[in-house]
């Protein structure tokens, strides 16, 4: 149940009181419930995320291409998202594309009246050419923000499978797309900004359907991310992690497969695990089509003798 009607009823006390209306306590609280909303409308639409992923996940495997796109506040959640997608999963960048009114350059400076520009969505959209055979991620608070909307039906034109992300039932960005996700997260305890619980929504949905889509394409194994990209101390750390976990190896081990193989960890997992040479390895996953558990067991390894992968690898 929505707290705002209470809100409203403790401001206007206030103010025909002469208060000075509702206190930081109870507006907290109100946050609080706007918070918990929000991820509830999440739940609600996990049917939809999955089924989209599953989509997203096909389109990347036949060699399509990612597009995320929208404004404003939803716009800076989809641009964060598609950013992490490289490092988290080793998704190549060449691949992944961001539409914001501006341009990237400008995430950080919002320009409200460039929302309102239905012929630069058209424009941003367009620039990125033949469409078919990608995906497009659309999100929008309202749903019917010009810019976002016009981007939207502009790549479905172009042949875009198009996934609309929004708040509002039967907006035009949700009937327009071939994959609507509605995220009833209902009205913020700070009226108007959208940022914040609706804000929360997005990147929940977003981070589920990307996360998906990286489980289908055998990017994530026993909650690891096994195809990460390791360009620093922190993630080359992780990634000696993953590898020592998985095949139940020491650090000293994992990291000498990890130098084996490039720092690539699925290849590394299958030679801490007794898988002689890299070639190996790659023909291995190739058959697999890249999933490590799948590569686990065409290699044999619960046959390996001396140290082999945990239980249930």
């Amino acid at each position: 149940m929505s707290v705002l009607p209470s809100l409203e009823t403790d401001g206007e006390r206030c103010r025909h009181t002469g208060g000075v209306g509702i206190d930081e306590a109870t507006f907290a609280e109100a946050m609080l419930a706007s918070y918990r909303r929000a991820i509830a409308s999440v739940a609600a639409a996990s049917g939809d995320i999955r089924a989209a992923a599953l989509r997203l996940a096909a389109i990347w495997r036949a060699g399509g291409r990612l597009v995320y796109a929208g404004a404003g506040s939803s716009g800076l959640a989809a641009a964060e998202d598609a950013a992490e997608l490289p490092g988290t999963f080793g998704l190549e960048q060449s691949r992944i594309a961001i539409v914001l009114p501006g341009g990237t350059a400008e995430a950080f400076r919002i320009d409200g009246a460039a929302e309102d520009d239905a012929a630069a969505g058209e424009q941003a959209m367009s620039g990125l050419g033949d469409l078919s055979g990608d995906a497009v991620i659309v999100v929008s608070a309202s749903g019917s923000t010009p810019f976002t909307v016009a981007a939207a039906a502009e790549a479905r034109r172009r042949g875009a499978f198009v996934i609309g992300i929004a708040h509002r039932p039967g907006s035009p960005l949700l009937v327009g797309a071939d994959a609507s996700i509605l995220l009833e997260s209902g009205e913020e305890a700070l009226r108007g900004s959208t940022r914040l619980a609706a804000g929360a929504a997005q990147k929940a949905a977003l981070g589920m359907l990307s996360s998906l889509m990286g489980f289908e394409l055998g990017h994530i194994h026993q909650g690891l991310m096994v195809n990460l990209k390791a360009d620093n101390a922190k993630l080359r750390e992780r990634a000696r992690g993953i590898v020592a976990t998985i095949a139940g190896v020491s650090d000293t081990k994992a990291e000498a497969a990890l130098r084996e193989a490039g720092g690539e960890v699925k290849p590394a997992i299958l030679i801490a695990c007794g898988i002689v040479t890299v070639s190996e390895a790659v023909t291995c996953l190739a058959a697999a089509k890249g999933r490590i558990d799948d590569a686990l067991r065409r290699a044999g390894v619960n046959e390996i003798k001396g140290e082999g992968p945990n239980k249930g690898a």
